[in-house]
């Protein structure tokens, strides 16, 4: 064999071992669709004028719904924080993968309370 064809054939195996791998560690979170999951506003957050974003994460499942939920940041009021857990927490979600197949993933949303 001579050095160019070595040269190759190193080259190709180094370029498939990092492929391989790259492709190996492959995640993609779930997604939440915001347009077709909406909670309602708490009754005593509207009358006392609350406003905030609630910061979520969940663990979705492969087939799209919730399997855990968890308060990462509050809005500073405690309705609307069990409200919008609750809600989105009833939602289906797009499923996250690994691999490029649908997995158990845990995913981010933000949902903000604004009074119009």
């Amino acid at each position: 064999m001579n050095t160019n064809a070595r040269y190759l054939s190193v080259l190709a195996a180094l370029t498939m071992s990092v492929m391989g791998s790259a492709a190996m560690a492959a995640e993609v979170p779930a997604v939440f669709n915001a347009a077709a999951c909406k909670a309602e506003y708490p009754k005593a957050s509207l009358m006392n004028e609350e406003q905030g974003t609630v910061s979520m994460s969940f663990l979705i499942a492969p087939d799209g719904s919730v399997v855990e939920s968890k308060l990462e940041k509050t809005s500073g009021f405690k309705n609307l924080d069990k409200a919008a857990i609750k809600s989105i927490s009833a939602c289906k979600f797009k499923p996250g993968t690994k691999d490029g197949a649908p997995a158990q993933t845990w995913t981010k949303v933000d949902y903000a309370w604004k009074l119009d």
